[in-house]
């Protein structure tokens, strides 16, 4: 199974077998998965072997259920030499066409001409057309008209009629032709399986007596150490503990630009260490690496069709018979209607035959498709079928939650202030870091990471429950606490009340520090908005795309967030049920809408919208699995540009649709008005082919941004 028209035959030929519950093609590797009962999936297998296919269980699975079927490694090896060493065989029925060619024009009338040319011809057909005729024939025996077929009935009804130079010429070709076109499809097939070789296949291993040993990745239990000099590649997800550094993100996230990695910080598999000397924990093992399950679901993307390639598909199935019966009339009528010779008829059926191959037709909208996809996974978005590519185009609104999709989703220390001039500011910054240092609360980690680190001790240290911190430093009674804790404890005047009413309408939340004797300074801690998050909320507005904001924090927080990204359309206070109903009233209210986030609770909502997009660094593994679209950097830029993506890839689908349809239409006016040869023909066909493959793997090529 080497192209999608031999994918839609084998559909065919299985959808009509009881008990087969979903068929899963991956062509890149040549393989079918069956869903089903056992018997459906046997009688599935005798079905596909009756149309012509060799069939063979997948290495895997169980040889009596079948449930795999696809190409051993046997079969990868004849595949590879099929399009590799195939070439010289090729090339040598090209010259021998072209020496029947020159034997026919040059010396046509000497007694030995045609008997040689004959012979080299036949020769010719014999090294290029083998496969094609043994595939041509057992489809016609099944009483199917694919591509092989056609070329069959053409080659051998030229040779037939005497046309045995031009036959040679046109199956010589059309091999040739196929073998460029295979190479195409393939480059698109395997533009991400070869990240793969990103992921190195040993690792440098810390052994119990602190030494370090190199050994397969496949031996590194989760939770071992495992260390990544400068230069190295990452070989598995890890958790850095020891070191810092810089890495290149680029085969992961498609971040242009190095980062920052310390401990604590998240590593990827591929990923290429710049700078430091690192040590991790290692998190996933090499199969269920964050790389490994992007190209397994960009894998299983390409195996689903995409509704325009489902049109070609059954456009084709009516085409192809009609173009037959085209020729089949010409053949029988043209003598009668247009007073032409029986062999100019039959010449000019064939002629037909050949440029109504619908080949490039079918093989248009997968190249697109997957060219499309890989060069959304090269920029770090992960799209989860061609469905979903061709829908994003579509998008009206986009519904965006607030913690980990428009803002950084971690807390940071953004104001702090005196409150008092009876104590240095630089002690008060000192002792309000030893406080927030003896606690796990994330605002307190946010302001001991945003203070400077010093000597202060604190003792008997105590935490005050939904309150705040206290503790002993310098023999005085210090406390770090919320807004509730300073009220109880009577300390909180006019003048603090309006300086905390401004903090926390910016959506900031706020600690306070103080003594018996008073509140000394203010601490303001806030999730700042991405860097990113304003300009991607102008692009979606500037395509016409309504951003929303969703989420469950107040309204006020919200509002606040809210302004600064540039969102007019603010909804606090949503629990997940309420961010589903959110959902379904956009979708009544613009149209097509996707969803944004990256938590547990916006999972409902990201299986409702028409395109649901999980933010992939900071993102849930349910979210990730509930979305249709994974932005593996966490940029909420990713949108526009699978918008633009979605709309390049319909615009290149509709562009090969119509070359491919008008090419052939032209030429077969040519033909009919005795303008076309199959010389002509062949060029017209395989032309298209080509030309529809390098116009798809364009996409490959091209920013989606452009």
């Amino acid at each position: 199974m080497d192209c999608a028209s031999e994918e839609s035959e084998i559909r065919r030929a299985v959808e009509g077998v009881p008990g087969v519950l979903g068929l899963r093609f991956q062509l890149g590797e040549r393989s079918l998965r069956i869903a089903g009962e056992p018997q459906a999936a046997l009688a599935a297998v005798e079905a596909i072997r009756n149309t012509g296919f060799e069939v063979h269980a997948w290495p895997d699975a169980p040889e009596s259920t079948s449930a795999g079927v696809g190409s051993d490694h046997e079969h990868e090896r004849e595949h590879a030499a099929a399009t590799g060493s195939g070439l010289p065989r090729l090339l040598a029925a090209l010259a021998l066409a072209t020496a029947a060619e020159g034997l026919s024009f040059l010396v046509p009338d000497a007694p030995w001409s045609k008997w040689v040319g004959l012979a080299v011809a036949a020769a010719a057909i014999a090294l290029a057309g083998f496969s094609t005729f043994s595939k041509g024939l057992t489809a016609l025996r099944h009483g199917r008209l694919n591509i092989n077929a056609l070329m069959s009935v053409a080659v051998a009804g030229a040779f037939v009629i005497g046309q045995w130079p031009e036959a040679a010429m046109v199956m010589a070709l059309y091999a040739i032709a196929e073998l460029i076109e295979a190479r195409s499809v393939d480059r698109a097939r395997n533009a991400i399986s070869g990240l793969l070789a990103l992921s190195p296949d040993t690792a440098d291993l810390r052994q119990l007596d602190g030494t370090w040993k190199t050994v397969p990745v496949g031996d590194v239990p989760i939770g071992a150490k495992v260390r990544v000099r400068p230069g190295e590649r990452v070989a598995m997800d890890a958790v850095v503990t020891e070191g810092s550094t810089s890495l290149d993100q680029a085969p992961v996230t498609g971040e242009s630009l190095p980062v920052d990695k310390g401990p604590g910080d998240a590593v990827f598999a591929g990923t290429i260490n710049q700078t430091g000397t690192i040590e991790c924990r290692v998190t996933a093992a090499a199969s269920q690496s964050t790389l490994a399950r992007i190209i397994h679901a960009v894998e299983q993307a390409q195996g689903s069709r995409a509704p325009t390639q489902r049109f070609v598909d059954r456009f084709a199935a009516v085409y192809t018979p009609a173009v037959f019966v085209l020729a089949l009339a010409v053949a029988i009528a043209g003598p009668w209607l247009f007073g032409w010779t029986v062999l100019a008829a039959v010449y000019k059926a064939l002629v037909l035959l050949v440029i109504a191959c619908p080949c490039a037709l079918v093989i248009s909208t997968p190249v697109t498709v997957v060219s499309g996809l890989a060069s959304a996974a090269k920029r770090g978005i992960l799209i989860k079928g061609g469905v979903h590519l061709e829908q994003a185009r579509l998008i009206k609104a986009v519904a965006l939650d607030k913690t980990g999709t428009i803002t950084e989703g971690k807390p940071r220390l953004v104001e702090w202030e005196m409150l008092t001039s009876s104590l240095p500011r630089s002690q008060a910054e000192h002792i309000a870091a030893a406080l927030a240092a003896h606690s796990d609360h994330p605002v307190s980690r946010a302001i001991a990471a945003g203070l400077k680190p010093n000597s202060v001790e604190a003792r008997n240290f105590s935490a005050l429950s939904g309150r705040g911190i206290e503790a002993d430093i310098g023999g005085q009674r210090y406390v770090l606490g919320n807004h509730r804790l300073i009220e109880e404890r009577g300390q909180c005047s006019a003048e603090i009340e309006a300086v905390l009413h401004r903090h926390e309408e910016a959506g900031r939340t706020v600690s306070l520090l103080a003594t018996a004797s008073g509140v000394l300074a203010l601490f303001a801690v806030a999730d700042t908005i991405k860097p990113s998050s304003a300009a991607a909320i102008g692009e979606l507005k500037a395509m016409g795309i309504t951003p929303v904001m969703l989420t469950g924090d107040n309204q006020a927080t919200a509002e606040a967030i809210g302004r600064e990204a540039g969102l007019t359309d603010i909804r606090g206070n949503l629990l997940p049920e309420d961010k589903l109903a959110a959902i379904q009233a956009m979708q009544k209210q613009y149209g097509a809408t996707a969803m944004t986030g990256d938590g547990i609770n916006d999972a409902p909502a990201l299986a409702q919208a028409d395109i649901g997009v999980a933010m992939g660094a900071a993102g849930t593994d349910i979210a990730m699995e509930a979305a249709d679209v994974v932005v593996m950097n966490d940029d909420l830029r990713r949108i526009a540009e699978t918008v633009r993506l979605s709309q390049r890839t319909h615009a290149v689908l509709w562009q090969n649709i119509v070359l491919a349809l008008g090419i052939k239409a032209v030429f077969l006016l040519l033909a009919l008005f005795d303008n076309a040869s199959m010389w002509m023909a062949v060029f017209a066909d395989m032309g298209a082919s080509l030309l529809v493959v390098f116009n798809g793997l364009r996409l490959m090529r091209a920013s989606a941004s452009n």
